[in-house]
């Protein structure tokens, strides 16, 4: 019998480790997440004055549902962008106005997320404000999706200007009857922006931001916003007016997968 008990505490402890194994939470083993180089700040932390609306943690946007990696409505970018926009935000502050970004890094998921988005066809819950006169099929060809991004880079950010003192945008209710983004203003989905001719994300060439149709105050509030970021080093993608990218960029061959959050940021 004595020569028993070592060993039935052996198969006892063993089938406790068994236990605590199947027990454990599902994703104890899990991969960990990727982090961001030490290069990376939160834009908040070097300007909190810049209107932040952060776009793809939200179901406003062209996919209809909040994006993959989006974890915080916050924006990450490297820190001589961040720099960079301080000194554009500062600029315009005296003139009565700031920036407001839409968004920021974007994670690798995210670009994945809206790829695999164009590709089911089936899906156009947002097409009537965001790209009612393209047909989904095309946004591939037409360069309204990539496999790549170059926020994910880290460097690049979407944005606008707005007057202050500045009255809050309305939040999007899903299911909502939806409106034109080229339309008039007092037609599109409000936002407490300038008019700039058209809503953010509006897959249009009206949102190309020399179309020779956008004239008066609409170009005035283009150029604006494209003078005040060119004097630091910003360049404009010329198919979207709120596209900008910091040059030289740090990482201009990477592309980041780390999420939006404040705990992908090292020593936060």
């Amino acid at each position: 019998m004595t020569r028993l008990v070592p060993a039935l505490r052996t198969i006892a402890l063993g089938a406790a480790a068994l236990l605590a194994v199947a027990a454990a939470p599902s994703n104890a083993f899990a991969k960990p997440e990727p982090e961001a180089p030490p290069e990376f700040v939160a834009l908040r932390d070097v300007d909190p004055t810049i209107i932040q609306e952060m776009r793809y943690i939200t179901p406003h946007n062209f996919v209809g549902e909040p994006v993959d990696g989006y974890r915080r409505p916050m924006c990450i970018l490297t820190a001589p962008t961040a720099k960079a926009l301080h000194k554009a935000q500062r600029a315009l502050l005296r003139k009565g106005y700031s920036l407001k970004v839409y968004d920021c890094y974007r994670p690798q998921r995210a670009v994945d997320h809206f790829v695999r988005w164009a590709k089911d066809l089936g899906d156009e819950r947002m097409k009537a404000e965001f790209y009612p006169h393209v047909d989904k099929s095309r946004l591939f060809a037409d360069g309204y999706i990539a496999e790549k991004s170059g926020h994910s880079r880290g460097s690049t950010v979407d944005l606008t200007v707005v007057r202050l003192p500045a009255l809050p945008t309305r939040p999007y209710i899903p299911g909502e009857r939806l409106r034109p983004c080229f339309g008039p203003r007092n037609e599109r989905f409000p936002d407490n922006s300038v008019d700039m001719g058209t809503g953010f994300d509006c897959f249009d060439p009206l949102a190309h931001t020399d179309d020779p149709r956008i004239k008066g105050k609409q170009r005035a509030n283009r150029d604006l916003l494209r003078s005040a970021l060119a004097r630091q080093g910003f360049t404009n993608l010329p198919e979207e007016w709120w596209h900008f990218t910091h040059k030289p960029e740090l990482f201009p061959d990477t592309y980041f997968d780390f999420p939006v959050s404040p705990g992908s940021l090292r020593g936060k």
